[in-house]
């Protein structure tokens, strides 16, 4: 691997209702291995059309939250023009507009630079689809 560039793929299976998973710790563990004390950016990125990575404070209800506001803002129904899937899984695909697919993050002396509560998460609303990928790169 490249001491500049390194990328690993994780594989999430988040099940069958909607999810928050916090992948921080996956994060901190690809940087161990792959920053080795020096400064960079962290890319974060999910290729599936109906997920997002958010930072956000996990643990004490924001992650809930999160989802409540989505679920507010992309109800469950039939209103979407996109429908194969479970009902109102055009929502799904509305998804990424709201949290992107991506966030690229510092890393200083190897060690990625988030504020006092804040967590790296993948944002999963689509039933249909319990298996994720999220790509970890690393540029230094």
């Amino acid at each position: 691997m490249s001491d500049v560039f390194t990328t690993r793929v994780l594989n999430i299976t988040s099940g069958s209702t909607e999810k928050v998973v916090d992948i921080t710790g996956d994060c901190e563990s690809f940087l161990r291995e792959s920053a080795a004390g020096r400064d960079g950016l962290l890319n974060v990125f999910v290729p599936h059309a109906t997920a997002g990575i958010a930072v956000l404070e996990t643990g004490a209800g924001s992650d809930d939250d999160l989802l409540a506001a989505l679920h507010t803002l992309l109800p469950a129904d039939d209103r979407w023009q996109h429908r194969h899937g479970s009902p109102g899984h055009g929502r799904d695909h509305v998804l990424p507009a709201l949290v992107p697919p991506h966030a690229t993050l510092p890393v200083l002396n190897g060690r990625l630079e988030l504020g006092t509560w804040q967590s790296v998460c993948l944002v999963d609303t689509n039933k249909d689809n319990p298996n994720r990928q999220v790509r970890l790169s690393f540029f230094g």
